[in-house]
């Protein structure tokens, strides 16, 4: 017969996430996360199957934290001004305590070479893509040419992830500088 797990699977993947986001993927061992999330090797393995399996289920987790700023972009009717919002949005949900942290997938896309670990970053590039469909759906509600759509969705992408990685060493207000300046001919 099996053993009750003794621990609460999301809240352990919780404290997972937020060691992978402060530390990365390469940098955090096994042996950290058992201290983090308080089980040991043995049930982390039971129950993710190894290291990635932690961290694909940290990257479910963050996309079910990160529905709190896309639901709104989801649903918003504003087209290029909903995304602009994203962006400060963003800056305030990757912010710990005064110190931001960019943003879990991409300071994980930017340490891994995607042949190392081709799971990892198929999922994360699942994940870029529904954020840019949703610039995209954004997009669409202006009177952008169908054809510019798509590269101003790519745009925006790339100064989200610039954005994200700025926030490790930008003040509040050099970020929010680089969002103005973003939209400045949107």
């Amino acid at each position: 017969m099996a053993r009750k797990k003794q621990y609460n699977e999301q809240a352990v993947i919780e404290k997972a996430m937020a060691l992978f986001w402060r530390n990365g993927y390469e940098n955090t061992s096994v042996r950290m996360l058992e201290k983090e999330m308080g089980i040991n090797q043995f049930s982390i393995y039971a129950s993710f199957g190894n290291k990635q399996g932690v961290f694909l289920e940290s990257i479910k987790c963050y996309r079910k934290q990160i529905r709190k700023i896309t639901d709104i972009l989801e649903n918003g009717k504003n087209g290029i001004k909903d995304i602009k919002d994203y962006f400060f949005n963003f800056l305030e949900f990757s912010k710990e305590n005064a110190c931001y942290k960019g943003c879990l997938v991409t300071n994980t896309v930017s340490e891994l070479k995607s042949e190392e670990n081709p799971l990892i970053m198929k999922e994360l590039l699942f994940f870029s893509n529904e954020i840019k469909q949703l610039f995209v759906r954004s997009l669409q509600q202006d009177d952008y040419e169908e054809v510019l759509i798509n590269k101003k969705a790519n745009f925006l992408m790339n100064n989200l992830l610039g954005l994200s990685i700025a926030s490790k060493v930008y003040s509040t207000k050099e970020l929010e500088d680089i969002i103005e300046m973003t939209f400045i001919n949107n």
